[in-house]
């Protein structure tokens, strides 16, 4: 950091020293309220001894905030440092800081019921082992996902087993699609997705003032046992009432919300409100920006006031997947309201100046929020932030397309940083721009330009070191976990190589869970179109009870029906349902086919000149480099 830098940073501390309420420590006394106890040391190992999960490496976060983080966001990731197993109420229990969600266990007459088993099923072991040396050895009566993301279902092998969910013993409660999205979500974009979450998280950074201090959900992503149990229950309308080992629950239906499938849920014996992760302790992301499909914002703000009248008043406390609980019937009203208010008025203002002709990049840099939500700490974007989640609503509605011709067909990015960095005398004469610029602290000017120079001229050191820089001050100011983590994680990438994807979505338990339209669809994402324009054949996949599909490749398009067919197959594969997911591994040598059951009529060959015009997905794809 230059001499410039550090005065700069010191700055912007003090600003925001002054006018943020530091001197407020109800969240700290709420984030340690009912701690019982944590595992000591703050570590899980998977079967071969490798490290999933380490709160432990966030030990540097006390004191005060170094100049190299940002102090609202050092807060937070000091509030999410609280780990171990909490009494929310007497008989609901959470365990914090074991993933990047937190797990609920709810008393019931013979067992415990389990809301939201983590990521990892060590995590979620872990956990619920945590419990049960503080509450004694009940067993699991019940599970419920609260939605569809991978960090509230994927340990529940950790807390149950199939054998237990097939023998009526364990119900697993969802909402109405859940499985539907939550492995949809995996498939056809889930290796560039996977790719941009390493940034997101900074899988790659190591866990210090300089690195990785935390994502403002949570700290990180757990890299244990991804696994998924099959709901048993539905839950599909407002209002519904289930009784699961003598706990009785209420739901509200909230789809197209923080997920496509998610629901709150009342606990009228504890006066308890389950709120999914509709309402946390930072602003959420309308689109996160490891990408995905953008957030509906107003619905979300709608299903808030929905709950503030079906639950405000007869509720003690709330809580939900992610952070501390908020207690207190006026406190838990307070929260929900500035929750709400918080999505409607990023919603309605951005279509306010949207209408008034503004394009995305201008409205988020016109936002202001009111100051009831600035000064509210669980209003701050620590997760998502006003700058894209305004451009995410603008997408919702208007496209990427801003309606000026001169961004209609713009050159793509190495064509256009070439034209940039001709007119502007060069690739070094931009470097010298760039670094009187740098002195101006115009990082966000600097990081523009000079991205330009390595996009049209990668191998120039000057440009690459001062991009790295570049991006490592912005990380060093973000207030926003994910925005510093992207940053940082630039950097790295930039002064030494590529990370790949440190995570795969796709677990065996979310293999065998697709269904053969997804299966289809994510060979056909799959399929090079110029490779395979002058290719035809049809395949016809025999899942006897299961249905019988006809594929059919033709001009770059792979194509399927369950309508019967007047004409022969070039090849029929006879299988079980569960051989379904070798497709994808797709062998072509007949013995292995048979050996996962799978039986031939006609020439294998179509097979193989249906997998050579396949591509394999790049985990490593290039980010901050052509």
């Amino acid at each position: 950091m230059t001499p410039t830098a550090r005065a700069q940073v010191a700055q912007q501390h003090d600003d925001l020293m002054r006018t943020l309420p530091f001197a407020d420590t109800a969240d700290f006394e709420a984030a340690s309220r009912g701690y019982l106890g944590t595992l000591e040391p703050p570590v899980v190992r998977d079967a071969d001894g490798e490290v999933v999960w380490d709160m432990g490496s966030y030990a540097f976060l006390e004191g005060e905030a170094p100049l190299t983080v940002n102090p609202s966001l050092w807060r937070q990731s000091r509030l999410l440092t609280r780990h171990g197993l909490f009494e929310v109420v007497p008989g609901i229990y959470q365990v914090r800081g074991f993933d990047l969600s937190v797990m609920t266990l709810v008393e019931g007459e013979v067992g415990v019921v389990v809301i939201d088993p983590l990521i990892s099923v060590e995590t979620a072991a872990a956990a619920l082992g945590l419990y049960r040396e503080h509450r004694g050895q009940r067993p699991v009566t019940g599970v419920i996902y609260t939605h569809s993301h991978v960090d509230h279902y994927g340990g529940v092998k950790g807390v149950t087993t199939q054998e237990e969910v097939d023998a009526g013993q364990v119900p697993v409660l969802a909402p109405e699609h859940f499985l539907e999205h939550a492995v949809s979500e995996n498939v056809y974009a889930g290796t560039a997705m996977a790719r941009r979450a390493g940034y997101m998280y900074g899988a790659a950074l190591d866990r210090s003032p300089t690195g990785q201090v935390g994502a403002g959900l949570a700290q990180t992503t757990s890299t244990g046992t991804i696994s998924l149990i099959h709901p048993t229950l539905e839950i599909t309308t407002t209002g519904q009432e289930e009784v699961v080992d003598g706990v009785r629950m209420v739901f509200q239906m909230t789809p197209n919300s923080e997920a496509p499938a998610e629901m709150h849920f009342y606990f009228p014996g504890f006066r308890a409100l389950c709120l999914a992760e509709n309402a946390t302790h930072t602003m959420h992301n309308i689109l996160t920006i490891r990408g995905a499909l953008v957030r509906d914002a107003n619905a979300w703000s709608d299903y808030l006031t929905e709950a503030i009248d079906l639950f405000a008043d007869i509720t003690d406390v709330a809580f939900a997947s992610h952070h501390w609980p908020t207690w207190g019937s006026s406190q838990v009203r307070d929260y929900l309201s500035l929750q709400r208010d918080l999505y409607a008025y990023l919603h309605d203002q951005t279509l306010r100046m949207m209408n008034a002709g503004l394009v995305g990049s201008e409205i988020a840099e016109a936002m202001i929020l009111p100051p009831a939500l600035q000064e509210a700490w669980h209003a701050r974007g620590y997760y998502g932030s006003v700058s894209h989640n305004v451009k995410a609503i603008y997408q919702r509605y208007m496209g990427w397309y801003d309606a000026n011709p001169a961004n209609l067909w713009q050159h793509p990015p190495v064509e256009r940083a070439t034209r940039y960095v001709a007119a502007m005398g060069g690739a070094d004469a931009v470097v010298e721009l760039a670094r009187g610029a740098i002195e101006a602290g115009d990082y966000r000017w600097v990081a523009e330009v000079v991205s330009h120079v390595v996009f049209a001229d990668p191998g120039h050191a000057a440009a690459r070191e001062l991009l790295a820089d570049t991006f490592e001050q912005l990380g060093f100011g973000a207030e926003n976990g994910t925005w510093r983590c992207a940053y940082l994680s630039g950097s790295h990438e930039l002064r030494h190589g590529g990370f790949g994807s440190p995570t795969r979505a796709l677990s065996p338990d979310m293999l065998a869970s697709l269904t053969p339209a997804q299966l289809f669809g994510a060979i056909a994402v799959r399929v090079n179109g110029p490779r395979a324009w002058e290719e035809r054949l049809e395949l016809d996949v025999d899942l006897g009870d299961d249905g019988r599909y006809r594929l059919r490749l033709a001009n770059g398009v792979l194509t399927y029906t369950t309508a019967a067919q007047s004409t022969t197959a070039d090849l029929v594969l006879r299988m079980p349902r569960g051989a379904l997911p070798a497709l994808l591994a797709a062998p072509v040598d007949p013995l292995d086919l048979h050996a996962l059951g799978i039986q031939i009529e006609g020439e294998v060959s179509v097979l193989a000149r249906l997998l050579t015009v396949l591509d394999d997905p790049d985990p490593d794809f290039a980010i901050v480099t052509p």
